[in-house]
């Protein structure tokens, strides 16, 4: 069923933000009906966060990802925590619909775009993704042998040997990695997660984690990631008062 949402905002002066925040919650995309001229509307009436919920609430997915994901590349610096949580959570055939359409909205190369702006291995993790070539199912002839080489690249070796990590985390399929994370934890004694913390370090250290973490579940990765950013602004207001 199509909800045709427009008429009810804007009727009289003021704005009625809970029956705003209520109808575009309870409805998907596909079942808002809207005029392109809604958003500048709710645009002028709200403001702050609460502006940036409601208008991320009435773009479809994986638009909003491209303006995201354009928005962290373009703007002053880098905001490479919306390249990995998006990168790292997007399925392949999602990653493939996003460079698509990035290619169609703005006529420039995602790929490209963020070679540009990051670089190492960090930038090597996020290139595997991009390419959405993930392989399908669970190769059972390869579990053990990629626990062995994680294992082999890792704890077992002086310094990393982070190619080993990007290639077996960034090329296998959620379903493959959950199986080799438990071989990999008979094979070492360790959560592959202990083991990324330990051998590597800043950006390519998260983006290796947030994969682990999507592959063991995307909704626990979102979860934990709302709960972090939850603690956080209690901390700071507790910290304010």
């Amino acid at each position: 069923m199509v909800i045709n949402i427009n008429r009810f905002f804007f009727f009289y002066s003021g704005t009625d933000e809970a029956a705003i925040l209520q109808l575009l919650t309870a409805r998907s995309n596909a079942q808002q009906h809207l005029k392109d001229d809604l958003v500048d509307n709710l645009k002028s009436e709200l403001g702050g966060k609460f502006e940036s919920l409601i208008v991320a609430l009435m773009i479809p997915p994986i638009m909003y990802d491209v303006k995201c994901l354009r928005d962290a590349i373009k703007g002053a610096g880098t905001d490479e925590k919306v390249l990995v949580e998006i990168l790292a959570s997007r399925s392949p055939n999602e990653v493939s619909q996003i460079k698509s359409l990035y290619k169609r909205e703005h006529n420039d190369d995602l790929e490209e775009d963020v070679c540009g702006d990051t670089g190492g291995h960090f930038q090597r993790m996020l290139v595997v993704l991009l390419q959405a070539s993930r392989q399908q199912g669970i190769q059972e002839d390869l579990i053990q042998s990629d626990a062995q080489a994680l294992f082999a690249a890792g704890e077992q070796k002086f310094g990393t040997d982070e190619g080993q990590f990007i290639t077996i985390l960034g090329n296998r399929s959620n379903a493959h990695l959950r199986k080799v994370f438990e071989e990999y934890r008979k094979l070492s004694g360790y959560e592959i997660e202990e083991s990324i913390q330990r051998e590597t370090s800043g950006t390519l250290q998260e983006v290796l984690l947030a994969v682990v973490k999507c592959a063991r579940s995307v909704p626990g990765y979102f979860a934990d990631s709302l709960y972090s950013a939850m603690k956080v602004n209690l901390y700071f207001n507790i910290y304010e008062q």
